[in-house]
C-alpha cells in the first residue's frame, strides 16, 4: 500500500495527478473564475463580475452545444430557444408570485425538455444540412412565439419584479452569491457533461458519429441515442436560459433568435471542438472580445469577423487545438515566439507573392488593353483618313460638274 501524502500540498498534487488534462484546464478555468469577486474588490465596483456571470451563464450553454456538435455530430442551429424557454418559464411564472426556486427552476428546466422532445422526435431523423434547416426552423418558432406574447411583452420583453427567491431570501439579489452561484452551476454542468461523455452512452454517441453503418451492425439504433443527447443539451441550455434571464432581470424574444444560436456555435468553434474546456474558453475568448471591440466601435463584428477567420486557418481545433499542439511539442516561451515570428514570415512571403503574381497579370491585362485600345485608335484614325479622301473626291467632282454646268450655260445664253 502506498504511503499516505505528507502534506496538504502533496495531496493536492497527487490529486491533479489522477486528471486529465481537459479537467486540470477546467479546473485552472473555473478557479481563475473565483478569483474575479476579490479582483474587483480591488479594482472597485461590480463591472467584472457582471461580466464573469455572463462569461460563465454562456459556458454552460456552449458546453450543452459541445454535446450535440462535438460527441453527436449534430450542428444545431436554433439552440437559442432553449435560452429563451428557460428564461420565458421562469419570468412568466415570477411576474405570477412563483418565483421561486423550487417552482421556476423545474419549471425552466421541463420546459426546455419538452420543447427539445417534440422538436427532437423529427429534427433527430435528419442530418447533416437537413438538420441544420430543420433546427434553424424550430428555433425561429420559438422566437415568433415569444414575439406574439402579448400579455407577457411581446416584442418589448417581460421585465422581471426581482430575481428568484430562495428559500423565500433574496439570496441571488447579491451579486456575489448570484457569481459563485453560477460558478457551481458551471462546475456541476462540466461534471455531467464529461461524465455523459466517458460513459457508455457517450461512447455509443461518438461511434455514432465517426461510423453510424458500423454501430448499426452490432446492435445500435441511432435514433433513441441522439434524441436522448438532444434533450439533455436543450435541458442544460434551459438552466443557462434561468440564469441569464435572472441575471439581467428581464427576457426578451432576442434571446431565441437565430443570431443567437450562430454565436453559441462560434463560441464552441473558437474554444475547439473535441474538448470539453473549449466551449468554457470559447464564451470566454468571444464574449471578451466582443466587450473591448464594442467599446471601440460600433462596428465590432466587422473586426471580430476576421479574427475568427485567422482563428480558423492557423488555430486547428480552435484555441484549444492550440494548446494541445504546444503542449505536444513542448515548445518554450522563446520557442513559441519563434514561431509566432516565422508563421507571420511565411503569411507576409505568401502575401507578396501572391501579389507580384497578381501585379504581374494585372499587367499583362492593362498591356493587352492598351494595344486593343491603339489597334481600336489606328482603326478609327484609318477610316477617319478614307472618310475625309472620300469626301474630298465628292466636293471636287461636284465642284467640276458645277464650273462645267456654268460653262455651258454662258456659251448658251451668248449664242442667243
Amino acid at each position: 500500500m502506498d504511503a499516505p501524502p505528507r502534506s496538504i500540498k502533496d495531496a493536492a498534487a497527487a490529486a491533479l495527478r489522477t486528471l486529465t488534462f481537459d479537467q486540470r484546464m477546467a479546473a485552472g478555468l473555473l478557479a481563475l473564475m473565483a478569483l474575479l469577486p476579490l479582483l474587483s474588490l480591488v479594482v472597485g465596483g461590480s463591472y467584472l463580475v457582471l461580466v464573469g456571470e455572463r462569461v460563465m451563464i454562456f459556458a454552460i450553454a456552449a458546453l450543452s452545444l459541445e454535446l450535440l456538435i462535438g460527441v453527436g455530430g449534430l450542428v444545431s442551429f436554433g439552440h437559442a430557444a432553449y435560452l429563451g424557454i428557460g428564461a420565458y418559464a421562469a419570468g412568466i411564472l415570477a411576474s405570477h408570485g412563483f418565483g421561486t426556486l423550487a417552482i421556476a427552476l423545474p419549471a425552466a428546466l421541463l420546459g426546455s425538455a419538452l420543447f427539445a422532445l417534440a422538436t427532437g422526435a423529427v429534427a433527430v431523423r435528419t442530418r447533416g444540412v437537413y438538420f441544420i434547416m430543420i433546427t434553424l426552423a424550430f428555433g425561429q418558432m420559438a422566437f415568433f412565439i415569444g414575439t406574439s406574447l402579448a400579455p407577457y411583452g411581446g416584442d418589448d420583453g417581460l421585465s422581471w419584479p426581482t430575481r428568484t427567491l430562495v428559500l423565500g431570501t433574496r439570496l441571488l439579489k447579491s451579486e456575489t452569491a448570484f457569481f459563485y452561484v453560477i460558478l457551481l452551476l458551471l462546475a456541476a454542468t462540466y461534471v455531467v457533461v464529461s461524465r455523459l461523455v466517458a460513459s457508455r452512452f457517450g461512447r455509443v454517441l461518438r461511434g455514432l458519429t465517426d461510423n453510424e453503418t458500423r454501430m448499426q451492425a452490432i446492435g445500435f439504433t441511432p435514433y433513441p441515442y441522439r434524441l436522448t443527447a438532444y434533450v439533455i443539451a436543450g435541458t442544460l441550455c434551459g438552466l443557462a436560459g434561468f440564469l441569464l434571464g435572472n441575471q439581467a432581470e428581464f427576457v426578451s424574444p432576442a434571446y431565441m433568435h437565430w443570431q443567437r444560436s450562430g454565436e453559441l456555435i462560434i463560441m464552441v468553434l473558437l474554444g475547439g471542438t473535441g474538448t470539453l474546456y473549449g466551449p468554457i474558453l470559447g464564451a470566454t475568448a468571444f464574449l471578451l472580445l466582443e466587450e473591448m471591440l464594442s467599446r471601440l466601435t460600433e462596428h465590432w463584428k466587422a473586426i471580430l469577423g476576421p479574427v475568427l477567420v485567422l482563428v480558423v486557418l492557423f488555430a486547428r481545433g480552435g484555441i484549444a487545438g492550440a494548446i494541445e499542439a504546444w503542449r505536444r511539442r513542448r515548445m518554450t516561451p522563446a520557442q513559441l515566439l519563434a514561431a509566432a515570428d516565422l508563421l507571420a514570415r511565411q503569411v507576409i512571403a505568401e502575401g507578396a507573392m501572391r501579389w507580384r503574381l497578381w501585379s504581374r497579370v494585372l499587367s499583362r491585362r492593362i498591356d493587352w488593353l492598351m494595344q486593343l485600345a491603339k489597334g481600336a485608335a489606328m482603326q478609327a484614325g484609318a477610316r477617319r483618313q478614307h472618310l475625309q479622301m472620300t469626301l474630298s473626291r465628292g466636293l471636287t467632282t461636284l465642284r467640276l460638274s458645277a464650273e462645267r454646268g456654268i460653262a455651258l450655260a454662258l456659251a448658251r445664253w451668248r449664242r442667243r
